[in-house]
Formats: structure tokens, C-alpha cells, sequence
């Protein structure tokens, strides 16, 4: 079992340990000396590290998505670790635990599924239900639904996140036809369910997260449009009307053309659909940066999901002590508790 995780690593040492290898690739100092860089990660997170002479034969037996052992020291540069490499060597199987390197949901995978499909079990239209309920049933989709991550980067890129992701989704659903009574909760809970069932083929996940062959060339987008289809087929007498509105949410959301979306949402429920989906993957976002430790304790590491830094507003709003005046006297800060 591993003992030195990246998250581990945020004072300057010695190290020896095994990592993953996310990236690898030479590059050129400014003087034109070859280097080689690679981003070694774990269940905890990502390191760079880099090795400046004697490299070569040991990076040609090594790739992507291989483990290695390395030897080196931990850095502190800019205020975040960073590798220097020693040495390093492809790793055996036999020293290497996959559950180190995939990080997973914190959360209950297998009372997550008990709620999903307590959820379909309350979905009243009958069509609707026994659509979700065969998909669902078909065999594989319950284990691989509790292992599959919701995305490669952008949100909840771990394990078990898929499931996650639909839940926290599914909660919103219903809170939202609750304060909107307009909206079908049926038809929006069996969007919720479906929109990203094909993740489970579109994406790998067995040593990192990655796409398929089938998931690079078709999206997860076109994948479910076949998979429901199929599955619609399989029901006899499916209502034509109601095929064309689940076929609809599907592909509508990602709710704009620029990010995939072949149509824009033009029905109530695959509107709130997009935007309960943009909200949670946003809020996924924003947690994972907060997370991590970017050596500044009111400011985030820059999120490249969301494009900016976040502000660690709890640091921020916390009461600071005031340095005293000539004479003795203190300033007065934020009165306690007052953003409690």
C-alpha cells in the first residue's frame, strides 16, 4: 500500500513512492538542453515532476497510464510541490493497488443507487417508468453505474461520480417542480436519469479516467440517442409524442450549440434540465478547486473548468485580530459570529 500520496506532499523531503503517470513529455530549457516533465497523480491529486539529465532510456520504457516508482525530492516552487526526479522505473503489477490512484466518491455508492432507483420507482407514468427501469436492468449497467465518473476533468472526474452527479441532480429536480408546479417531474426526473447514461461507454476508467474509442468518435450525446431508442423500441406500443420529448432532452442538454448541444431546449422541462445540470457540475467545479491546497489561504489554485480563482470566503469573513495602535489600543475588527 502506498504511504506518501500527493496530497501528502507539501513540505520540501526525500521521496520514494509510485504514482501514475497522467502526462508525459521533453521539452526545451531557453538554452535548448532537453528536459523531461511528466504529471505523476494519485486517488489524491496531481504532482509535475521533472528529471534534467540521464532520462532517456528510462522514459522510453514508460507511457502514459503506466506506474512508476520514482526517486527524488519534493520542491517548493511558487508555493506549490513539484517533483525532482532522481530516477524512476516502470512498476510491477504486483506492487501497485488501483485503488491508490482512482479517487472516489466519499459518498455511499451502493445507498446512492438504492435512492436512484427508489426514485424511478416513484416516476407515475407508466411509459417513462418502465423505460428508466429497463434501461437500468439491462445487465452490467448497476455495477458500472456506481464506478463511472461524470466526466474526465471538468466534474465530479472520479469514481462514483456519475451517480453522484445524477442524484444531486435529481434532488434539485424535485425541489424545482415543487416551487414551479408547471413543470412535469416525470418527464424532468427521466431527463435526469438518462442524460448521461452513456458515460458509462464513452468513458474508461479502469487505471485513469479517459474516453473510449467509441466515446472519442460519437459523445455520449449521440451514444444515449441510440441507447434510448433502442430500449423505446423494446416497449411495444411507446407513445410516438412522448419518444420525440425524452429523444429532446437528450440532446438539448447542454443547452448551447457551442457546447454540443445538435438543439437548443424548447421544452420546460429540458430547460430546467440544462440549468440544474450547468448548476451542479459548476458547484462539483468550484468544490474540487476549493479542495485542493494552493498555498494561499484565501485564494484558490485557477479552476480551468471555470475559468477564474475562488475566493475561500469562510478565511475571508473569519475575524482578524488587529494589530494595536500607538498607545495601546486596538482596532476593532468584524464583530464575531457575524457572518455565522
Amino acid at each position: 500500500m502506498k504511504t506518501k500520496y500527493v496530497g501528502d506532499l507539501n513540505t520540501e523531503q526525500a521521496l520514494t513512492s509510485i504514482f501514475l503517470v497522467c502526462a508525459k513529455e521533453v521539452r526545451s530549457t531557453r538554452e535548448g538542453r532537453p528536459y523531461l516533465r511528466m504529471e505523476l497523480g494519485d486517488r489524491t491529486g496531481t504532482i509535475e515532476a521533472r528529471m534534467w539529465t540521464g532520462f532517456e532510456h528510462a522514459a522510453s520504457q514508460v507511457s502514459r497510464d503506466d506506474f512508476v516508482q520514482v526517486k527524488g525530492r519534493v520542491e517548493i516552487y511558487k508555493n506549490k510541490p513539484q517533483l525532482s526526479l532522481e530516477s524512476f522505473r516502470r512498476a510491477a503489477p504486483e506492487e501497485v493497488d488501483l485503488a491508490d490512484y482512482l479517487a472516489h466518491t466519499a459518498a455511499n455508492v451502493d445507498q446512492l443507487y438504492a435512492e436512484l432507483l427508489e426514485t424511478v420507482a416513484a416516476i407515475r407514468n407508466p411509459w417513462l417508468q418502465k423505460l428508466v427501469t429497463k434501461i437500468l436492468s439491462e445487465p452490467g449497467i448497476a455495477s458500472r453505474y456506481k464506478k463511472a465518473p461524470a466526466a474526465k476533468v471538468m466534474h465530479h472526474a472520479y469514481l462514483g461520480g456519475l451517480l453522484e452527479h445524477v442524484m444531486s441532480v435529481c434532488g434539485l429536480a424535485k425541489l424545482a417542480a415543487a416551487h414551479y408546479p408547471e413543470l412535469n417531474l416525470d418527464i424532468l426526473l427521466t431527463g435526469v436519469i438518462l442524460h448521461d447514461v452513456s458515460k458509462l461507454d464513452e468513458l474508461c476508467y479502469e487505471r485513469a479516467i479517459g474516453y473510449t474509442t467509441e466515446g472519442q468518435l460519437l459523445g455520449h450525446i449521440v451514444m444515449e440517442v441510440e441507447l434510448v431508442g433502442r430500449a423505446m423500441d423494446g416497449i411495444e406500443g411507446f407513445p410516438a409524442a412522448l419518444r420525440t420529448v425524452v429523444q429532446h432532452l437528450i440532446i438539448s442538454h447542454h443547452g448551447e450549440y457551442e457546447f454540443g448541444s445538435p438543439k437548443l431546449p424548447m421544452i420546460r422541462e429540458a430547460l430546467v434540465l440544462h440549468y440544474l445540470d450547468d448548476l451542479d457540475s459548476k458547484m462539483a467545479a468550484a468544490r474540487a478547486v476549493l479542495a485542493v491546497n494552493s498555498g494561499d489561504a484565501q485564494w484558490s489554485d485557477w479552476s480551468s473548468a471555470l475559468q477564474r480563482k475562488f475566493l475561500r470566503l469562510e478565511e475571508y469573513l473569519k475575524p482578524q485580530e488587529a494589530a494595536p495602535e500607538k498607545g495601546g489600543a486596538a482596532k476593532a475588527g468584524p464583530a464575531p459570529g457575524l457572518f455565522k
